[in-house]
């Protein structure tokens, strides 16, 4: 005998005794109130196993509890016992040659993302291999997090839909600096760039996620470090999907211990490529400051620029044609204070 005791319901269910029929049409309660048709009930190793197919999607789907209505508690899968209903044969067997078809079409596309994943983790492999400097001991990233907690539940979670690779460590330390550092290569966390300790999180304790900057750990993009554990063929494998895409790699390349980045000079002020997506701007700014707002700019104290903590503005690339009209209309207004 194979028993399921619900604690909220204080009821204790016996899952070997069968309690519905097949053909016969359940729903279930709290997620969506989906309904189902039982199509085959098999013996399991912890009782009967219900095989059902998806009224509104026609996808098949299997359960090992199925209760009564009337004694309804929380999320599951019910039957009618007062007004039972039946599906007969026939309907049950197109749902289920319609299921077949949709189950056959969802393997088929699944081993072809599996294909093309291994050809995209192949180029980010290789791209990885020749980035990575030999005395890197651990990577850092950005995230992208989307929130799926359900307050409803008590239940906290979340999904990581991109990852962005902004440098390398040569050592293991977690510095809120090296990650701010880091942060300015790419557009999207460049805010985290500015010191604020409201951005840094310290959760290394059992469950926690370590150290990471970020306004949420839930949501939007958060940066953080994580260290090669066993060499750099690890990390590779992780992180070869995102790096197969150049616009998630925001590394700025080093020659020696010189940073090497194109840069245009247009009189009193430094436009630089500061990454795949993002430009700086260095230089005597205060008299357009206003102008340079105007065009989406947000200004940095602590950008780093040839080895050296400066002052600038960080652009989105969209914005260069912009910047370079605005040098051309403004006259003496660069002139040094």
């Amino acid at each position: 005998m194979s028993q399921v005791f619900l604690m909220g319901a204080g009821i204790k269910y016996d899952t070997s005794r069968r309690t519905v029929e097949k053909g016969q049409i359940i729903r279930m309660e709290g997620y969506g109130y989906d309904k189902f048709v039982v199509y085959d009930v098999e013996t399991g190793h912890n009782g009967l196993i219900y095989k059902l197919i998806n009224l509104r999607t026609s996808k098949f789907e299997q359960c090992d509890l199925i209760r009564p209505a009337s004694q309804k508690f929380d999320i599951g899968y019910y039957f009618d016992d007062a007004n039972p209903q039946f599906m007969d044969d026939f309907e049950i067997a197109v749902l289920s040659s319609e299921a077949e078809r949709i189950e056959q079409e969802e393997c088929e596309e699944a081993q072809k993302k599996i294909e093309r994943n291994e050809q995209l983790r192949a180029i980010g492999r290789e791209r990885l291999q020749k980035l990575i400097p030999q005395n890197a001991k651990a990577i850092i990233i950005a995230e992208l997090r989307r929130d799926e907690s359900d307050s409803m539940t008590d239940y906290f979670a979340y999904g990581t839909d991109r990852t962005v690779i902004l440098g390398f460590s040569n050592h293991t330390r977690d510095l809120f600096s090296e990650m701010r550092k880091y942060a300015a290569n790419f557009l999207e966390t460049a805010y985290l760039a500015e010191k604020n300790k409201d951005y840094e999180h310290r959760e290394k304790y059992s469950m926690g996620s370590g150290y990471y900057l970020g306004k949420s750990k839930y949501h939007g993009w958060i940066v953080k470090k994580e260290r090669f554990y066993s060499g750099h063929e690890q990390s590779i494998e992780w992180y070869a999907l995102a790096a197969s895409n150049e616009a998630n790699i925001c590394v700025k390349v080093q020659t020696g211990n010189t940073e090497t980045a194109s840069e245009t000079v247009t009189g009193d002020f430094i436009i630089v490529d500061y990454s795949e997506k993002a430009l700086a701007v260095f230089g005597d700014t205060k008299p357009v400051k206003d102008e340079l707002k105007a065009l989406g700019g947000r200004f940095n104290p602590k950008l780093t620029h040839g080895n050296e903590k400066r002052a600038g503005w960080i652009f989105s690339k969209k914005t260069e044609s912009a910047l370079r009209n605005l040098h051309r209309k403004s006259g003496n207004i660069f002139l040094k204070e």
